[in-house]
């Protein structure tokens, strides 16, 4: 009777197992976010794993999340400040410019890492199933850990420099959010289209390096004519790099139109980069 009731038994326990097919998603976004739910421990693990390998074997480890910004800002400083006499709003040259290297450097590191993922996990890429998104969220999270340490020593500087924030500070999260978008959505497109056209990888620097001076990093927007103003705000982070600035010290006034062109060139940048690594990721694993 044992033997006979063996097979039954096994029937059932085959029933009782959970039966996953995988399709591809008829839908025209990449983004299912009941998937990435689902996903969240491998999202957790891909964001840990980038913060580990970022400081494995190296001498200083996360001062280089320092040592970056300040550096870049004394040469700020000096050249656009001291000698170049870059207006500043009254803010002095060190503050001016660390509050707009906050938000760049963060975006700077996580869009490259952000082009990069797909090509450099193209082994797992090819053996097993998750969503591809995954990837470039991951690196764009992994980037903040480094902004948080920068922003302890602006906090240090704020101190020493005795700038009290104001109620504009509340929308700092605001801001950030918008920073992280921004990084996403230029990651979307990149990945996607480096793991098509390798070549992309050696535009990537040129990019990062004309973006920075097409953005209010060394100057304010106020250089801008205002009637011009919401054109210059089309480029995402002029918004991000401003709203960091008024947000963090009150100055100035707040970035209306510029934040208002910004925020919906963030919203077409995600979009459209969705879309589009949708549309590329079927391909993904056979060209990578």
């Amino acid at each position: 009777m044992a033997a006979s009731q063996t097979p039954s038994a096994a029937v059932l326990q085959e029933r009782d197992l959970p039966v996953v097919r995988i399709d591809a998603r008829r839908g025209w976004l990449a983004l299912d976010l009941a998937e990435l739910w689902a996903y969240r421990e491998l999202l957790y693990f891909f964001v840990w794993r980038d913060i580990k390998v970022r400081y494995k074997q190296t001498i200083i480890g996360a001062a280089w999340a320092i040592l970056q910004p300040v550096l870049t800002m004394l040469v700020f400083s000096l050249f656009f400040g001291r000698l170049a006499k870059i207006p500043s709003g009254g803010l002095p040259y060190p503050i001016f410019y660390y509050c707009a290297l906050l938000p760049w450097m963060y975006f700077a590191a996580a869009m490259q890492a952000a082009t990069n993922v797909v090509v450099e996990q193209q082994r797992v890429i090819t053996k097993v199933y998750f969503p591809r998104v995954v990837l470039p969220i991951s690196s764009v999270l992994s980037g903040l850990l480094d902004f948080a340490i920068s922003f302890v020593v602006f906090a240090a500087m704020m101190v020493y420099y005795h700038i009290v924030p104001t109620r504009a500070v509340v929308w700092l999260p605001a801001f950030t959010l918008l920073a992280i978008l921004t990084a996403l959505g230029v990651g979307l497109w990149l990945s996607a289209l480096n793991a098509l056209y390798r070549d992309v990888r050696y535009v990537l620097p040129f990019l990062v390096q004309f973006w920075m001076f097409a953005s209010p990093v060394a100057y304010p927007s106020s250089l801008v004519p205002e009637r011009w103003r919401w054109f210059y705000g089309l480029n995402p982070m002029a918004g991000v790099i401003e709203g960091f600035r008024w947000a963090l010290t009150g100055h100035g006034d707040p970035p209306g139109a510029l934040l208002a062109a910004s925020s919906a060139a963030v919203g077409l940048l995600v979009l459209g980069g969705l879309i589009y690594y949708h549309a590329v990721e079927g391909k993904i694993a056979d060209v990578v």
